[in-house]
């Protein structure tokens, strides 16, 4: 990483050197050409300068020690050294990130999909869980956020919802929480006492343009029925519910929520277009053999990637061993330091492959 950081600030003088020249200047379309890649190298060179100060910094500090100073002096050069690691600690992490092969579809917005697994009506109510978890990290971010599907139970759960998130980065920042989470806890309707594994699985999936994904219109099967909610109540008494059924993939899709049928019609091929890309780049993947041998957030949805422990209060990470003692704070949408870990885990693999 270090090489790679050392090239790009040789790459960086450079460009600044050649944007003074009065021939390129004089260049439009190069000089534009010019000033996108230094742009686009300002910030990791900046970060990296920053680092090799306080590289400096710390070895002054060491050479200083080395001298036995009075007590008060080593003291302050102790806690010197201490901010020089930490903040370097820090760079470390951000360089990594920033060096990250970034991925096409990361400005792009999101479908996320979050269903019911194992555990009946306390699965459904920790599905609700997650949903509401989401809804309050997309607020927090400034994103918009609409649910544009929603099968919910008696009780208050949900059996499947899929929310469509847009805004700057969703899908950089959300493509991480693909996978099954799994909660302990009690559930409400347990006399005993006793704790309940459940599970919901999220799926993440980027929004794609028609002409990413050809779908002809013999291959899909379109159903229509009148739409109800739970207990059978009918939502309305014309047959809006769409049904979307992919014939050379299997994929099933239905739309509900909205009392139009062109609508839901609407809807649900977009939520087809963007299941059947996901599938297409994970076949790719796995022809490649691009995908890293430990999946960290490829969105590997037999992967438990989190679980939530009620009595304990506790969030943990699998994929790379983090537990945080803040479980209310999580579920109220503060995910960034979950989501952090993992996706600079995530670029630290794949430049060790690359």
């Amino acid at each position: 990483m270090w090489d790679k950081l050392a090239r790009l600030a040789r790459r960086y003088e450079e460009i600044t050197e050649e944007m003074a020249d009065p021939a390129v200047l004089s260049q439009q379309d190069r000089y534009q050409a010019l000033a996108r890649e230094h742009a686009e190298l300002a910030e990791k060179v900046a970060l990296y300068e920053e680092y090799r100060s306080l590289e400096a910094e710390l070895e002054q500090c060491r050479l200083l020690l080395a001298e036995n100073p009075d007590e008060e002096t080593r003291e302050w050069l102790e806690a010197e050294e201490r901010r020089c690691r930490a903040r370097m600690e820090e760079l470390t992490g951000e360089l990594r990130r920033l060096l990250m092969p970034r991925d096409p579809r990361d400005q792009r917005d999101v479908l996320l999909e979050i269903r019911a697994g194992a555990g009946g009506d306390e699965a459904a109510l920790f599905a609700a869980d997650l949903l509401r978890m989401y809804l309050r990290y997309a607020e927090r971010n400034h994103w918009r956020a609409e649910i544009i599907s929603l099968n919910e139970t008696d009780r208050g759960g949900i059996r499947e919802v899929i929310v469509e998130i847009s805004g700057p980065n969703a899908y950089s920042r959300l493509k991480f929480e693909s996978g099954v989470h799994r909660v302990q806890r009690v559930p409400v309707t347990e006399s005993a006492g006793r704790i309940h594994t459940s599970t919901a699985t999220v799926a993440v999936l980027s929004q794609v343009e028609d002409v990413e994904v050809e779908i002809r219109p013999e291959d899909v099967q379109i159903d229509t029925y009148r739409a109800s909610g739970p207990g059978g109540q009918h939502v309305n008494k014309t047959e809006s519910a769409i049904r979307l059924t992919h014939l050379p993939t299997g994929i099933v899709v239905t739309c509900q929520d909205e009392k139009s049928q062109h609508k839901n019609r609407e809807r649900a091929f977009r939520v087809l277009r963007a299941r059947i890309y996901d599938r297409l780049q994970a076949e790719r993947a796995a022809e490649t053999a691009a995908a890293r041998r430990t999946q960290v957030g490829t969105g590997d949805r037999s992967e438990r990637i989190r679980t939530y422990n009620f009595p304990q209060g506790r969030v943990t990470d699998h994929r790379v061993g983090l537990t945080v003692h803040r479980l209310e704070e999580v579920l109220d949408g503060d995910l960034d330091e979950l989501i952090d870990v993992v996706a600079s885990s995530a670029a630290a693999e794949q430049m060790a492959l690359g």
